[in-house]
């Protein structure tokens, strides 16, 4: 049975964690999104035809929204359990009658949370830049809660096997940011030549961008049922991954 006070706790801990650093987390996600509306809405986006009937303005919306949710969500996360790792901390929440569930669900929350306020923040920018309509919003906030979750547990799974700082952001600069940027962030993937729009779907973040995208706009490089199959995927994989963490103590009780 899950002790609502414990998961209440670490839950507010993490958000807390997050109004902190306040001005930092929200100012850099606006600064970022106006220079890529500037450089690719205005500047480029008005050479752009429509793709699939959208603006190129618009188009890229979706897109920009997952780059900032995946590089906040997951950095967030694995600093949040890297430092207390890091103080010494860690070992209060692992002495104290609290178990996995309890655990992931205020981590994973927290992220939620503080991904939906980022969301908001980046969506009230784009509309001074352009004009956009979500055509699934209900579809969009659960699709943007299951990709948080996902990315939240990912960052716990970096924070726990980092065992410095170097560790800590290598994943996100070299590996994440990247795949983010050629997944169709800023173009369709039919836009590439053969065979290139082929070994693009090898890039799992292609699917939580085509994913995020069906939901704004009905239409998507890939079937949204797919993206939604692979998020979950994804989920069900980080939480059997942190569930082992727990249970054999690696890199929690050394």
């Amino acid at each position: 049975m899950l002790g609502w006070r414990s998961t209440w706790s670490i839950y507010k801990r993490e958000l807390m964690r997050f109004m902190r650093t306040a001005f930092q987390s929200v100012l850099a996600p606006v600064l970022t999104t106006s220079l890529y509306f500037i450089v690719f809405g205005a500047a480029i986006g008005g050479r752009m035809p429509d793709l699939g009937g959208v603006n190129y303005g618009a188009f890229i919306i979706p897109g920009l929204l997952m780059l900032t949710l995946l590089g906040e969500t997951t950095s967030n996360s694995s600093f949040g359990i890297y430092m207390p790792r890091f103080t010494g901390t860690i070992y209060e929440l692992l002495s104290a009658p609290v178990g996995v569930g309890e655990t992931l669900i205020g981590f994973v929350g927290a992220a939620m949370t503080k991904s939906l306020i980022l969301a908001a923040i980046i969506l009230v920018t784009a509309r001074l830049f352009v004009d956009y309509s979500i055509a699934h919003p209900l579809l969009a906030v659960i699709y943007i809660m299951l990709v948080a979750a996902a990315f939240s547990l990912f960052g716990f799974i970096l924070g726990i096997w980092a065992d410095n700082f170097e560790k800590l952001g290598i994943i996100p600069m070299l590996f994440l940011t990247p795949l983010t940027f050629l997944g169709g962030t800023f173009y369709s993937i039919d836009m590439l030549p053969k065979p290139w729009d082929t070994i693009a779907l090898a890039n799992p973040i292609v699917y939580l961008v085509s994913g995020l995208r069906w939901t704004f706009y009905g239409t998507a490089d890939v079937d949204i049922r797919v993206s939604f199959a692979i998020t979950l995927t994804f989920l069900a994989a980080c939480v059997a991954v942190i569930a082992y963490i727990f249970k054999t103590g690696w890199r929690l009780r050394a």
